[in-house]
């Protein structure tokens, strides 16, 4: 075999095992989460980094939290955060997080930390097409109002608009139909075509409501 050749079939094991050496550590960039575990500074941000599917949630919350600053940025308003407020409740959603290591099971602690608050950067920032949208009159006023628009996401949630006002809502565990909990006592509990919603403005009346007759 010439000179040349048997450097050539020397260096195959090499550049393959380069390669190799590559691929996997694309694959492991893949699989790691949006921050660098080599500075993790929480039990939380350990657990994730050691936790293929809490590392999947921290890339997905990642990359939705990066489409609502860029929509904070441009000024929109659907989701009436300036870039600042946005950020300050991403820094209180963090150590709310790291806050887990107080709780009895620190891994599902840690998992509602980031389905929640996916489900609320979704909702919020309108960053998903809502599987459901439905207006219901209460107390047959007209004028009495709330619209509600359903998100598939991991927790699924519901936007809430009623009037100049906007929350999100995630689903509770009920014996039937389906219940939303928001904030300050706000929930809506749908059972067909009527639902039973709670303000949390005032006394934190409850209504009647029905579907708004389209059209």
């Amino acid at each position: 075999m010439p000179l040349a050749d048997r450097a050539i079939v020397r260096a195959l094991p090499v550049a393959f095992s380069g390669a190799l050496s590559l691929i996997a550590s694309s694959a492991f960039a893949d699989q790691s989460p949006s921050f660098d575990c080599a500075r993790a500074a929480s039990s939380a941000e350990t657990l994730v980094c050691n936790d293929a599917e809490l590392a999947k949630l921290d890339r997905e919350l990642a990359d939705h939290f990066a489409q609502a600053l860029a929509a904070a940025k441009e000024g929109e308003a659907a989701g009436g955060q300036s870039v600042a407020e946005l950020r300050a409740y991403q820094r209180g959603w963090i150590k709310g997080r790291d806050d887990c290591w107080k709780a009895q099971d620190l891994r599902e602690c840690v998992e509602a930390s980031y389905r929640m608050r996916d489900a609320e950067l979704v909702a919020t920032w309108m960053l998903e097409e809502p599987i459901n949208t439905v207006t219901w009159v209460c107390d047959g006023d007209p004028a009495n109002q709330v619209t509600t628009m359903f998100f598939d996401t991991d927790l699924p949630s519901v936007r809430f608009e009623r009037g100049d006002s906007v929350d999100v809502g995630y689903l509770a565990r009920t014996a039937s139909g389906a219940r939303y909990d928001g904030s300050f006592g706000r929930y809506i509990w749908t059972k067909g075509d009527e639902a039973t919603y709670r303000d949390p403005g005032g006394e934190g009346e409850e209504y009647t409501c029905e579907l708004a007759a389209e059209g």
